[in-house]
């Protein structure tokens, strides 16, 4: 099985060397924005160049039920980052054992609190965010311990049908 941690470990090459010479406030968006991206699957769109804490994150899985749609999530970095996690909702409607139809997301990374160890940590950081959120649609996509209870049911009943409607909610609100 695939985790988020050995995913990270396996990528972890697309990190690119920091500068030492610190640049203007646009140059710092850009490399923000650059480390962000994951695979080509990701775009990180800052709303308000003077609000860095608050940012939307675009993915567009390619491969999976979710292929070719086009999934909006809104991040929104607390002043208490890094010691709490950020603020995730999902904007597009989707049909996702593991987010629900309104936008709330279950992503153990994401969980201040976490039993099982795996939940925020100050050590983690938004790449993590960012790769944990793109994983939702591959690797993460976790129909064993659903928020959405209905799509998990949904799955286990009737793949094909699931497949059916998650690309009609793709058609209709992920384009």
């Amino acid at each position: 099985m695939l985790t988020l941690a050995s995913k990270l470990k396996r990528d972890d090459g697309v990190k690119g060397p920091r500068s030492s010479n610190p640049g203007s406030d646009s140059t710092r968006r850009v490399s923000v924005r650059d480390k962000l991206l994951v695979k080509g699957t990701c775009e990180v769109n800052f709303p308000d160049p003077n609000k860095l804490h608050y940012f939307l994150l675009t993915v567009n899985p390619d491969e999976g039920y979710y292929q070719n749609g086009t999934f909006q999530f809104e991040i929104e970095v607390p002043d208490a980052y890094n010691m709490v996690p950020p603020k995730v909702k999902c904007l597009t409607r989707i049909w996702h054992p593991n987010i629900t139809e309104t936008g709330e997301i279950c992503l153990s990374l994401l969980r201040e609190h976490s039993i099982d160890g795996t939940g925020w940590a100050p050590t983690r950081t938004l790449k993590d965010v960012v790769w944990g959120l793109n994983s939702l649609f591959t690797d993460l996509l976790n129909f064993d311990d659903p928020l959405n209870i209905e799509a998990a049911e949904h799955h286990l009943r009737d793949k094909e049908d699931f497949r059916s409607k998650v690309e009609d909610y793709i058609k209709r609100y992920a384009r």
